[in-house]
């Protein structure tokens, strides 16, 4: 499974990659903007995209996949710090596995990756 990583704190976006990949799975590129995640998914494959909410850039990240989500069918995994109920009804405009709020919880993420994945065979 290939998973795109939008997180602009350097640390955690390391932590997620490590996470991903001992889960077993590909992170196809890292990047902390929401423009750049579209240029990414028009020229990559990807399964799931580890979105955070707010990003370097003009856009955030529900901005970002309300724009992906026009063209591809690519769910979101929101990973995000913001859990208030304005946030949360914006994201519910977009296609998400999960809100979750950081930190994140390795066996839950493992979780949705999972499920995700015996959805996708």
């Amino acid at each position: 499974m290939n998973i795109l990583i939008v997180e602009d704190d350097q640390l955690i976006s390391l932590l997620l990659t490590r996470l991903v990949e001992k889960m077993g799975y590909n992170v196809v590129d890292n990047v902390t903007t929401g423009e750049k995640a579209i240029d990414i998914v028009k020229e990559t494959a990807v399964d799931i995209i580890f979105m955070d909410i707010m990003l370097d850039g003009k856009i955030d990240g529900i901005t970002a996949m309300e724009v992906i989500q026009s063209s591809k069918d690519i769910p979101a995994l929101y990973i995000t710090g913001n859990s208030d109920a304005i946030t949360i009804k914006r994201a519910q405009n977009t296609v998400y596995l999960d809100y979750l709020v950081k930190p994140v919880d390795r066996n839950q993420l493992s979780n949705i990756c999972s499920s995700y994945k015996k959805k996708m065979n």
